[in-house]
């Protein structure tokens, strides 16, 4: 049997005292993360001059900004925890609901600086921010945020059946990551004027959806034995996954006639107006990475064991 080293047990010992900490659990950790999340806002908003609607803009960039890391991190917890349980994961998953109640804190002053925005500056929205579909996306993504937080507390969650609850969240979770994590790819590969944190939220933000797609498929692959298929597949599948990947790294090269060729019939004119996302061209390579993950599970696997959620 191997010995464990002193020092090692003693390090694990004092990072399971210190995540178990109140401080830096349930309401204790919101306070943590939100109140000097929120004294950033009200410093930087009292050096920005709220009087222009550059300024109001700004703040609504920032505000975004301090709220999109938890957001991903609300998305990642099962998921990290099913593919690397311990006691950092499980610490995770145990305050998945404070991340979400931290993003929608940060998110609740977005809010208030849109409201400023339309309210005082409103010739300026109506002519240069205002585009109907993307309208649409935001009012839907802080309705599902609103339903979101009103159920993560115990009262309000016995008040919808646990099938609708789980609807819910997760519809949630991937429409809110859908948002802000296509915001950056049009700064990298649409805008094309990035900035460093604009990379840095892209590549954090696509690593997280696909931390979710590995662990989708090892539970698909490793809770049930799939139907055998030829060698093949597995080989498509992993064309497909790196083509995607690759597609992900290089919008800037495909973006214009993928556009061109999905906004530019007139059929699909109505989805342009009304749906949410459309043309979709941001989610082209993680549609692929996701079929890839896909034909993965169709290759037959025996489970030697049964991978847990």
């Amino acid at each position: 049997m191997a010995r464990v080293l002193p020092i090692a047990r003693s390090n694990s010992n004092s990072m399971a005292t210190l995540l178990k900490n109140r401080i830096f659990n349930r309401w204790y950790l919101f306070i943590l993360i939100s109140l000097p999340i929120s004294i950033a806002v009200i410093s930087v908003m009292n050096l920005t001059d709220m009087n222009t609607a550059d300024g109001v803009s700004a703040m609504i960039q920032f505000a975004v900004r301090c709220s999109v890391p938890f957001l991903y991190i609300a998305f990642i917890a099962s998921a990290a925890h099913a593919l690397y349980p311990g006691q950092l994961s499980q610490w995770l998953l145990r305050n998945r609901v404070i991340f979400g109640l931290c993003f929608a804190a940060s998110m609740a002053w977005q809010l208030l600086f849109i409201l400023w925005l339309v309210g005082i500056h409103t010739e300026y929205y109506i002519g240069s921010v205002y585009v109907l579909r993307d309208a649409i996306e935001g009012v839907l993504g802080y309705v599902l945020l609103t339903f979101m937080t009103l159920t993560s507390f115990k009262t309000t969650r016995r008040k919808i059946s646990p099938k609708h609850w789980k609807f819910l969240h997760k519809t949630g979770i991937y429409y809110l990551w859908a948002y802000a994590w296509s915001v950056y790819w049009y700064e990298l590969y649409y805008y094309k004027d990035p900035e460093l944190i604009d990379y840095i939220y892209y590549w954090l933000g696509l690593a997280a959806l696909c931390l979710r797609i590995t662990a989708w498929y090892l539970k698909q692959t490793y809770s049930k034995a799939s139907p055998a298929l030829a060698w093949p597949t597995a080989f498509l599948a992993g064309i497909v996954i790196i083509s995607g990947l690759a597609a992900a790294s290089t919008g800037s090269s495909w973006s214009d006639p993928a556009h061109a060729l999905l906004l530019g019939n007139s059929p699909l004119q109505l989805f342009e107006a009304y749906l949410p996302y459309y043309p979709f061209v941001p989610f082209l390579p993680v549609f692929a990475i996701a079929l890839g993950a896909w034909l993965l599970t169709r290759q037959a696997l025996t489970p030697a064991t049964r991978f847990r959620d």
